[in-house]
């Protein structure tokens, strides 16, 4: 058995699903696609936590890039380095747990908009996420134009992602553990 080639295949499966959140956690502050919103600050209150960056981009990234080494030494070099892998993704796990939560509650508590009176307010705070499915209700926002499926679709993403960033970084953990105690290599790589 060699847990190497599995912490290779863990840590290249990654550095797309970070480069995604980093992206979207970008984009959620640009609806219609310009400047305006985040100078006059207007934008919603779950992308300024960042979770796309910091929990599913950088506190992921770092262990990406760890278990892409423990990976790569073949045999994995040591056990010690199994077990520093372990460590590393489990800071992953929580960076995909942190952009999971910012992201569910992004996409629950709905964007922040112009409402029909002209005051920016979140109008699908209260919703329970019904809103999602009911698209004659968008229309309580007036500007930016489309944010309510522009927020939905980057934060459905941002959901997606730190799923499987998760449980990429769980599989580590076991893989982590099954090469601390059972040894990394079998005996025809040796």
């Amino acid at each position: 058995m060699c847990t190497g080639k599995c912490s290779l295949f863990i840590a290249i499966t990654l550095y797309p699903l970070v480069l995604l959140s980093i992206i979207c956690n970008i984009l959620l502050f640009f609806p219609e696609w310009t400047t305006k919103y985040v100078k006059e600050g207007q934008i919603t209150e779950e992308v300024k936590y960042m979770g796309g960056f910091i929990g599913g981009g950088v506190l992921v990234l770092i262990p990406a890039l760890y278990i892409h080494l423990t990976g790569e030494q073949g045999c994995c070099g040591n056990r010690f380095g199994m077990f520093f892998s372990i460590v590393f993704a489990a800071v992953g796990l929580a960076g995909a747990t942190y952009s999971f939560i910012v992201a569910l509650l992004g996409l629950s508590n709905g964007p922040l908009c112009k409402d029909k009176s002209g005051q920016w307010e979140t109008p699908f705070k209260e919703s329970n996420l019904i809103y999602t499915t009911k698209s004659d209700t968008w229309a309580h926002c007036k500007e930016p134009k489309n944010v309510v499926q522009f927020n939905m679709g980057l934060f459905i993403t941002l959901l997606v992602a730190s799923i499987l960033q998760g449980l990429l970084c769980a599989s580590q953990i076991i893989n982590g553990l099954i090469g601390c105690i059972c040894g990394t290599c079998n005996n025809k790589q040796e």
